[in-house]
């Protein structure tokens, strides 16, 4: 059965069924219902004209995403790792400590604008204690620099889509670890886990660890005096320029879905810092059409 929406305008807005258009600014303020049978909604002028506002807002970010990886759309496989390849490599390079400051705006703590968010434990610290020291927060290289050898150098060693503030000891723990599932609790950070050989992150970033790895293994091919850095399903990968493992990251990147922090981010060094993206927070699908 068609459902009619009766309703009152006010404040130059006028519904159309649920469609919203603007009349001229003359008319009053005053607020509107639509009502029906069952039930009345209240609308407000202003709520209408922010949402209207917002989906605009959406749709050119959407726009401009699309144009972004346009040149990639249609690909597959081998085909599509390299295009994305060439859209995002040549991005701005960062000194190691021009990282301090870039980590405090890209990984600010949303309900702190003083402090940061700590990748494994979760933990709002003040943006001020950074350091090395017990209780402070450092530079965590989720692509462990030693996996390449690439150190602290510009490019891979100062890539902000990798580099996360950290609690100094858990990095330490973490260390050079491949990822994998398993081990010993860690008590610094209750719900990361770690054995010999791998680290298992906190539940509620496994996702995002897993689309950093992606990213640094599409960013660095080996064409621009960096490593060729690439996935294997394989720990104890030592120095050589590999990261594990595949399986478990797929299935992370699939367990925990992309969040508005990562999305915040990903727009925060994209506009403010490197001027690339990390296409699989854009488009998890992605990493299926790569690696699986």
């Amino acid at each position: 059965m068609k459902r009619t929406l009766f309703g009152t305008v006010a404040a130059g807005i006028m519904i159309f069924g649920t469609f919203a258009a603007p009349l001229p600014p003359a008319a009053n303020a005053q607020g509107f219902n639509l009502s029906e049978p069952s039930q009345t909604i209240t609308f407000s002028p202003l709520q209408l004209q922010n949402e209207t506002s917002a989906q605009q807002t959406q749709n050119a970010a959407t726009s401009q995403i699309d144009s972004y990886y346009q040149s990639a759309a249609g690909k597959s496989g081998p085909a599509l790792k390299k295009a994305l390849h060439d859209i995002i490599d040549d991005h701005t390079q960062l000194s190691y400590s021009q990282v301090w400051d870039a980590l405090k705006k890209t990984d600010e703590d949303p309900n702190n604008q003083n402090n940061v968010l700590l990748l494994y434990s979760g933990v709002s610290r003040s943006k001020q204690s950074n350091g090395g020291n017990v209780g402070q927060w450092n530079r965590e290289h989720v692509w462990a620099k030693s996996h390449g050898n690439f150190g602290t150098s510009q490019g891979p060693g100062t890539d902000l889509h990798h580099l996360r503030a950290a609690d100094v000891q858990t990095n330490s723990t973490r260390g050079n670890l491949d990822f994998d599932t398993g081990g010993n609790e860690y008590k610094g950070a209750p719900g990361n886990f770690y054995d010999s050989d791998s680290f298992e992150p906190h539940s509620r970033v496994k996702g995002d660890v897993a689309r950093m790895l992606f990213y640094m293994a599409v960013r660095y091919e080996g064409d621009d005096r960096f490593p060729d850095l690439e996935l294997n399903d394989k720990v104890n990968n030592g120095s050589s320029p590999l990261h594990g493992k595949m399986s478990v990251l797929l299935k992370w990147h699939k367990q925990d879905p992309v969040d508005q922090i990562e999305r915040n981010r990903n727009e925060i060094i994209y506009q403010t810092y490197q001027h690339n993206r990390n296409p699989f927070i854009d488009h998890p699908e992605w990493a299926s059409e790569i690696w699986e």
